[in-house]
């Protein structure tokens, strides 16, 4: 499998969002498949199930509306986020089977700096 992982450092938000939706938008049978590294410059985030009144005094930090499920949640410099862009049917794993190994991964990494985590059963 050939894949291209790119390291976008520290970068606002709603570009890469929007980044994302133009890549996978123009994506065809046989685009590479991508992971992006990228720190966001403060802000949160509402997916469709937060609630204005979730988020108490977002004081100067903006807040983003998402087409993501979940409620809200902040994003900032020194949280390593990691979007997979992957064709998950080329892949033929489902999404499920896709979070559960990105979690195994994210423990197995984890556990060689002796930090102990683990994925939450029953998650969605």
């Amino acid at each position: 499998m050939t894949l291209i992982v790119r390291d976008l450092q520290l970068q606002p938000y709603e570009p890469i969002w929007q980044a994302m939706h133009a890549f996978t938008d123009s994506r065809t049978a046989d685009t590479i498949d991508e992971i992006w590294l990228v720190e966001h410059q403060p802000v949160y985030t509402q997916g469709q199930a937060g609630k204005p009144e979730h988020l108490l005094n977002p004081n100067a930090i903006p807040v983003v509306h998402v087409d993501r499920g979940g409620q809200i949640t902040y994003h900032g410099p020194g949280q390593q986020m990691m979007y997979v862009l992957l064709n998950i049917k080329r892949l033929k794993v489902g999404v499920r089977q896709l979070v559960t190994a990105l979690e195994e991964c994210i423990v197995a990494h984890l556990a060689q700096f002796n930090i102990k985590a683990y994925p939450k059963k029953d998650a969605p």
